[in-house]
């Protein structure tokens, strides 16, 4: 894990094209039967690093994917707080995202449907209020039809207060 947030964190500097080569290594490494955390977070960090929709959605759909994988015992390995529902949102929020900006409205819809039904696991922390936030601006895109690019949502490399990856 801590290889796969020195390169996010390299990355949110700006230098998307070397942290997008570098974690597909890691992905490559450890293939799609990998760790499901380390999955996921990978997955999820790398959907952000591509402005394609279509290619965003195709890892966010892995770090879906990997966090079905998972459970509570797993992750308390890796950090006693992390639970895996609390992922869920976040998941659910870029999954939303990806088909608004598709512009498959009624998938999306139901993505955030779905995120807003679990965001209450969510701590009132930065993390939280920006998980939430960025329900509400993929929630105002929809209204309007917009399929441009959002990056409300999509936030620093840090952990929660629950222990939660957040970006």
């Amino acid at each position: 894990m801590a290889a796969v947030t020195d390169v996010v964190t390299a990355g949110r500097s700006g230098d998307n094209t070397t942290a997008r080569t570098r974690l597909v290594a890691l992905w490559s490494s450890m293939g799609p039967h990998g760790d499901p955390l380390h999955r996921c977070a990978l997955a999820h960090y790398l959907a952000d690093l591509y402005d394609d929709p279509a290619v965003s959605l195709t890892w966010d759909l892995r770090a879906f994917d990997a966090a079905a994988a998972l459970d509570d015992d797993r992750l308390a390995r890796h950090h006693a707080a992390l639970q895996v529902r609390a992922f869920q949102p976040s998941l659910h929020l870029n999954l939303a995202d990806d088909y608004r900006r598709l512009g498959s409205f009624a998938v999306a819809t139901e993505h955030l449907t779905a995120a807003r039904d679990c965001v209450d696991i969510l701590p009132e922390d930065g993390y939280g209020r920006t998980v939430r936030a960025g329900i509400e601006h993929v929630a105002a895109a929809l209204a309007t039809g917009s399929t441009a690019r959002l990056t409300t949502h999509r936030i620093p490399v840090s952990r929660s207060a629950a222990g939660a990856p957040t970006g």
